[in-house]
């Protein structure tokens, strides 16, 4: 029964599809789903046969052998791409055929944010929908290793942005991609560097800029702040921003920074020690890499929040106190007091 069965069925093909008729107006019609969206993964040498069970079994609706006589009497059937594919209602076997042939795959999306600290950045990752955990078991150094870069800090080195994937492809993919978008961006940035900039190199850039990153409230600010950092780098002022401190401190930061973390020495202390931080402490953006790079004009030295999000800049130490005095109350710190 079930072989008489088959036979009918590819003579249903074989007729319908060479002589139009049934076999035309089946390739039109909508397959029947058991879901309201279905997914395949193809891999690499699947053969069309096993593509079509593959469809069946995942909740298409047709006779998998239908659907393997259509692949095979459309002369596409070895065009086929591998990859990860998701149709939905209104799919026939015209366009599932030609989705697979064109490589049309499902996508999924990452978003990694300006200001986040790698950790972060692996963490997002981690959870990012059918993404291949490729990774989890590297550390930053061997991870930094597979992507081209061995001995340096991961801290800094991809560019934040939306990163669309194929479904159940490897998270050392996107990050490829983060990390050669930074080197990239960081490269641009640094040919449109100010003459006069105080900068040594696209490493201190990048390590401003991911300082500017976080001490910026709001975006119409971004070039002031950049300039009392540059200011103060020219005068050799030690940068005083809590942010420095607050990654030097790593997990132990339990949200509150208190007045002994400033005085307690570490690489990433800018109260105690002068200059750039041994690596970037976050991703900064476009905009971050080029407010290092070309701040605006200004004498500012210090800045302090408003609470609002802006800052208030000050070019001397008195009329910073007052600002702090105004918008702190006596009983906080601006960001680069």
């Amino acid at each position: 029964m079930k072989r008489a069965l088959k036979r009918g069925l590819l003579l249903l093909v074989v007729l319908g599809l060479a002589g139009g008729g049934l076999g035309a107006w089946w390739l039109t019609q909508p397959l029947a789903l058991a879901s309201p969206s279905v997914e395949l993964s193809v891999e690499p040498g699947t053969s069309p046969r096993e593509i079509a069970q593959g469809w069946a079994d995942a909740g298409v609706r047709a006779p998998p052998l239908l659907l393997y006589e259509w692949f095979r009497w459309s002369g596409q059937a070895r065009k086929i791409r591998a990859g990860s594919y998701e149709i939905g209602p209104g799919t026939t076997p015209l366009t599932l055929l030609n989705k697979m042939v064109r490589g049309d795959e499902a996508q999924a999306t990452v978003r990694l944010i300006e200001g986040w600290t790698f950790r972060q950045f692996r963490a997002e990752l981690a959870k990012a929908e059918a993404l291949k955990p490729t990774t989890a078991t590297m550390s930053d150094a061997e991870l930094m290793v597979a992507l081209g870069s061995p001995g340096r800090s991961p801290e800094g080195w991809f560019f934040p942005d939306t990163y669309a994937y194929s479904k159940g492809a490897s998270d050392l993919a996107v990050l490829q991609r983060a990390h050669r978008a930074m080197q990239r961006r960081l490269e641009s940035a640094w040919l449109e560097r100010a003459p006069d900039t105080p900068l040594k190199s696209p490493e201190e850039a990048l390590t401003l800029a991911s300082i500017i990153e976080k001490e910026t409230g709001q975006a119409a600010d971004r070039g002031k702040v950049a300039s009392v950092f540059v200011n103060r780098l020219r005068i050799g002022m030690p940068l005083q921003t809590d942010p420095t401190v607050i990654y030097g401190l790593g997990e132990a930061f339990d949200g509150n920074l208190r007045r002994r973390d400033l005085q307690t020495d570490n690489p990433y202390n800018t109260y105690l020690r002068a200059g750039l931080t041994p690596t970037p402490i976050s991703m900064p953006g476009k905009a971050s890499l080029l407010a290092a790079v070309r701040p605006e004009a200004s004498k500012a030295l210090y800045f302090v929040a408003r609470g609002d999000g802006s800052s208030e800049f000050s070019e001397n130490l008195a009329d910073h106190n007052r600002a702090v005095n105004r918008y702190q109350r006596g009983s906080g710190r601006g960001s680069a007091p």
